[in-house]
């Protein structure tokens, strides 16, 4: 016998269940791998990482549309501690140049460090506005450190998440030179 109210009328379940189906189609979908997803990159042993990059590059823009990263263009991969290279955290960055078989890249956040320029200064860290853009969903504006060259192992991508344009790369560029 199916529930019924107090007063009797029986509860219109069609209702209920529409809502029920809505949700496990939203969940089915968020579950859905899409084409667009890249298997989880190997993320790097203590001792991988061989240090930040120190000599002598060419700062290239060199963006294009395939799943390689290219110099120009933001990709999402793990970053290690300045203090300590066996640890670090998955952050984007833009990839400025080469040096084979590594990546050349320069960290980014957003969190505003031109409040604190001078105090950033001291500690021998630089910072270039370079707005906000596709590599972040919130539309936040970012920063991109440009006195820290990483090393990025091409495997150790996790995505891609854009490019800069030219004149933001450019601006970059320019820090590279005056800051590294």
């Amino acid at each position: 016998m199916p529930p019924s109210h107090r007063d009797g009328s029986v509860p219109d379940v069609t209702a209920n269940s529409s809502g029920w189906q809505r949700i496990a189609r939203r969940i089915a979908a968020a579950l859905r791998p899409t084409a667009s997803r890249r298997p989880a990159a190997p993320r790097p042993k203590p001792g991988d990482y061989p240090g930040d990059f120190t000599g002598p590059f060419t700062i290239t823009y060199e963006p294009h549309p395939d799943e390689v990263a290219d110099p120009g263009e933001v990709v999402w991969t793990w970053v290690p501690f300045e203090e300590d290279h066996s640890q670090g955290k998955d952050r984007p960055v833009v990839i400025v140049g080469r040096d084979q078989p590594w990546l050349l890249a320069v960290p980014m956040t957003s969190k505003d460090h031109q409040r604190d320029a001078a105090q950033e200064a001291e500690e021998g860290r630089y910072w270039v506005d370079i707005g906000s853009g596709e590599w972040d969903r919130s539309g936040r504006p970012s920063e991109v450190r440009v006195n820290r060259i990483l090393r990025i192992d091409p495997a150790t991508i996790r995505r891609g998440a854009g490019k800069l344009d030219k004149p933001r790369f450019e601006a970059v560029a320019e820090g590279i030179r005056r800051h590294w």
